[in-house]
């Protein structure tokens, strides 16, 4: 006799799902590059995306995490990779804190100000004290999600990780662990 898996988790289709469509945002505040914009998942159709969250503004981890997208930015816009950053914290909070801290002067990048916590609820990332938990997310340029991962807010993400994987999903194929642009895969997915 087969058992049927019927946890909670798995019936519950409010959570987020690699292979599934990612959860579309629309005109979210963001600051970037010393001003607000409105941004949208649409924007970065036929794109790659890596949207991560990070727990708040003014803190300890989260500053290197967005200084090491920012310093790998470029490596990711040239593999047609966007990257967007998002916390709890309005947008007027990201421009006091990008004003103030010397690590955040050169992120060109967009930071979107989660104030509804509706994003982090999507994501499945708000914390029961009102903060985003560490979560990397990428979706493809058809917006599909394709790779998610949730940390302990005590542990900064390995950013060059994060661009490995997305060169790695953009091959279509099946890469060994530790595999590299160049290195042989081990065919189709």
């Amino acid at each position: 006799m087969e058992s049927q898996h019927t946890c909670d988790c798995c019936r519950d289709e409010s959570i987020t799902r690699v292979g599934q469509a990612a959860p579309v945002f629309t005109n979210l505040q963001s600051f970037h590059k010393g001003e607000y914009h409105r941004v949208s998942l649409a924007d970065y159709k036929g794109k790659w995306l890596v949207l991560f969250f990070y727990p708040r503004d003014f803190t300890f981890i989260c500053p290197t995490e967005i200084e090491s997208f920012g310093k790998l930015y470029e490596d990711f816009r040239i593999i047609n990779c966007e990257v967007v950053g998002a916390s709890t914290d309005s947008e007027y909070v990201h421009k006091a804190w990008y004003e103030t801290d010397e690590r955040l002067k050169g992120v060109t990048y967009p930071i979107l100000a989660d104030t509804a916590h509706e994003l982090a609820k999507m994501y499945n990332v708000l914390d029961v004290d009102g903060s985003a938990q560490r979560g990397t997310f990428i979706i493809d340029p058809d917006g599909t999600l394709k790779f998610a991962l949730i940390s302990a807010d005590s542990v900064g993400r390995n950013i060059e990780e994060t661009l490995r994987v997305v060169k790695a999903l953009q091959t279509g194929e099946k890469c060994p662990a530790n595999w590299h642009k160049g290195e042989p895969t081990l065919g189709k997915a």
